[in-house]
């Protein structure tokens, strides 16, 4: 099927899990080669790995910050409603009581500076996986028009359901996302998201190491330094991602997220640069007899492997009813994903109302849906079905432009480990009991020390991830980002009683769907996780 000869295209010559192989591209320098035909086990591995990257760069808030008890703390009101909330709320759904909450908390954080962390968070390098997923179901140009509706809707669900983290933890003063499920659905079950966050995050950083020992070996070899997966990862680890660790403050991290970004932003400008441009278009001869003139390839054609050079057919929008389709919204499912760092994000927000946080939520999920949107439709328009689950495998090697794209990739990488290793770190202080006024810098710095010791030594050391990243993400992924939010937002407004204004109880219903499509997508994700057994 189309979607095993994506994988088979992927990972010859990207996030490969042998010692020998490169993550990204071959050496930069040189024209893709053709997948070997035993490497279909470790490209199942490879693909998984991109497919996860964006639901996974974000972090677990602070567990035990002090949070009033559900029976002294007022369940309190939004100033605003939801800019990602359902239509159907009204100017009144923010007010409960007849009382509104115009600022919580003492956060520092500007509305720049969250929204510059928060799309970093969102946009990985797992986006340029999308060209793929609509070359699953669709060859024509016009796939990309369902492909489009399903990035922007997939967005709202996933944006809506950051933003009822954010309520939630206004309405019970809640100031993680353990906090928030305890003061809203109850305390004896609220292991369940600690375990949930601390297990995924956990996945997310061993993923990227993995994925960073394999860049750095190859962005090395084309530099001409020849040396060992776990030489280069013991390099990056201890010269970029130790320092960025040991950041404490997400608004410390503004820079860095815009450096990040600014790498997204590079490649989409560069895939659109190649396109438009027709440097890998298809030749044609003239036609006899006509005055149809020949056309002449794409400048880069000929340095692209065959099974990497443009495909198109004639299966465009209404392919979409394929069952194939499936695959592009287990891509999209957990693509937006930062939930685990919903909470903190409205704790560390200054003057943190609910009208400035939504501000956030809408404008950072705005801008992730237009990237998502022009990398998947630009990858698309250019090789159709013939895209890569990496799409940047399929540009030339000899192509200067997208040669640092692929380095941009990389630093994108490097600055969105901290958002993810935060996650880790905050949640197995969280499963150790740790109460937040002994997190002193010495502790903090210490637990980085050890959790980025252990991920490293193992990373180097694992091939294979493919079934657990896969299940992961289909099942806690989907938890934490539509499941978990409604049942807390559900709690909390039950727990309102005569208090929740009507438009919050008419919201609940909305909620519970967005929940129940979430354990749709999940069971989904999860089929063909075991498939890949």
């Amino acid at each position: 099927m189309r979607f095993q000869i994506a994988i088979a295209a992927f990972a010859a010559t990207t996030f490969t899990t042998s010692s020998s192989s490169s993550a990204f591209q071959t050496p930069l320098h040189s024209p893709i080669s053709r997948p070997s035909s035993n490497a279909f086990s470790s490209e199942k591995s490879a693909i998984l790995r991109s497919l996860l990257l964006p639901p996974t760069t974000t972090t677990v808030p602070t567990p035990f910050a002090p949070a009033k008890s559900s029976s002294s703390a007022p369940l309190r009101a939004e100033a605003s409603s939801s800019s990602s909330a359902s239509s159907s709320s009204e100017e009144d759904d923010d007010v409960v009581g007849g009382t509104t909450t115009t600022t919580s908390g003492t956060g520092t954080a500007s509305i720049p500076n969250e929204i510059f962390n928060l799309v970093k968070s969102i946009v990985g390098a797992g986006v340029l996986s999308l060209p793929a997923g609509i070359g699953a179901f669709g060859n024509a140009p016009s796939a990309i028009l369902p492909a489009t509706l399903l990035i922007g809707t997939i967005g709202f669900f996933s944006a809506y359901g950051f933003s009822l983290i954010g309520r939630v933890c206004s309405y019970t003063g809640g100031q993680s996302y353990r906090d928030a499920w305890s003061q809203s659905v109850g305390d004896s079950t609220s292991w369940i998201p600690a375990v949930t966050c601390t297990f995924k995050t956990c996945f997310a950083i061993l993923s990227y190491s993995m994925i960073l020992a394999d860049t750095g070996k190859a962005l090395l070899s084309t530099a001409g330094l020849q040396t060992t997966r776990t030489a280069a990862l013991l390099g990056i680890t201890g010269t970029a991602l130790l320092p960025l660790c040991l950041l404490k403050n997400l608004s410390s991290l503004a820079p860095f997220s815009l450096l990040g970004i600014g790498g997204m932003f590079y490649t989409t400008i560069a895939m659109a640069a190649r396109y438009l441009g027709g440097a890998y278009k298809l030749g044609a001869p003239a036609v006899k007899g006509s005055k149809v003139a020949a056309v002449p390839a794409g400048k880069y054609l000929a340095d692209v492997a065959t099974n990497f050079q443009p495909r198109f057919g004639n299966l465009g929008a209404s392919a979409a009813m394929s069952p194939n389709t499936f695959i592009l919204v287990s891509m999209l499912s957990t693509a937006y994903m930062a939930h685990f760092n919903a909470p903190k994000f409205f704790v560390e927000l200054k003057d943190n109302t609910i009208k400035r946080y939504n501000t956030v939520v809408g404008t950072s999920f705005g801008i992730s849906v237009l990237l998502f949107a022009l990398v998947g439709s630009l990858g698309f328009l250019t090789f159709g079905s013939a895209s890569s689950g990496l799409i940047l495998n399929n540009y030339s090697g000899k192509d200067a432009l997208m040669s640092l794209s692929r380095v941009a990739v990389a630093v994108s990488i490097v600055f969105s480990y901290p958002l993810i290793f935060a996650g880790a770190r905050d949640g197995w202080l969280d499963l150790l009991k740790v109460p937040v006024d002994e997190r002193t810098d010495s502790v903090l710095n210490k637990a980085t020390l050890a959790i980025l010791a252990g991920v490293t030594v193992v990373a180097s050391q694992l091939k294979e991830l493919a079934f657990i990243m896969s299940l992961a993400g289909a099942t806690l992924g989907n938890a934490l980002i539509y499941v978990y939010p409604a049942l807390m937002f559900r709690s909390a407004v039950k727990g309102m009683g005569e208090k929740a204004s009507k438009g919050l109880k008419r919201e609940v219903p909305f909620a519970m769907f967005s929940a129940g499509l979430g354990v749709v997508m999940g069971c989904i994700g999860a089929k063909m996780a075991f498939g890949l057994l």
